[in-house]
């Protein structure tokens, strides 16, 4: 496994909807945001879209995995690259928003991320169509958020790189 950064307009829109299934809201946050991807050979299985939004914030806008590719850590591989990536780019927190219940919720819980805030509605006033989990939809949205810590990598072996095209930052197997 490889992962890269890159341009987030060349990530998979069909991978990108597997985390938002909002097309409208995904082509608002390409704009300026940063890529990650994990590549089987040439195929991008993993994908992540983060930016800037404060002094020193970032978010994380969507990061998803092919289905046929979860449950293998190539998610938790990829966030770790992001949030040191983000960490090596001056960011000191990361925010993102996902919904109040579901294995996502305990997927950034066990990366250290804590609830900060509830946006009620947050679900069905932005999306058209009912988000349905498990048999239950989803209504309210959490906000989640990370402090990261200057100068101590998540993980050994990495550099942060500049934005730009595909460029390896690691293929260890992590």
């Amino acid at each position: 496994m490889t992962f890269v950064e890159m341009d987030p307009n060349q990530l998979p829109l069909a991978l990108l909807l597997e985390a938002d299934p909002a097309e409208q809201r995904i082509a608002a946050y390409l704009p300026g945001a940063w890529g990650f991807a994990a590549l089987a050979g040439n195929e991008v299985v993993g994908a992540c879209v983060a930016g800037l939004v404060g002094e020193q914030m970032a978010e994380i806008f969507n990061i998803a995995v092919a289905p046929k590719c979860q449950q293998q850590g190539i998610g938790s591989s990829l966030l770790r690259l992001v949030l040191t990536s983000l960490a090596g780019k001056g960011v000191h927190r990361v925010e993102l928003g996902t919904g109040s219940f579901g294995h996502q919720l305990t997927y950034y819980q066990r990366h250290g991320f804590r609830v900060d805030a509830v946006v009620k509605d947050h679900f069905l006033i932005h999306y058209p169509e009912p988000l349905m989990e498990h048999g239950i939809q989803h209504k309210d949205m959490l906000r989640l958020s990370l402090v990261l810590e200057p100068n101590i990598p998540l993980h050994s072996n990495q550099s942060p790189v500049a934005t730009g095209r595909r460029r390896p930052i690691n293929s260890l197997p992590y």
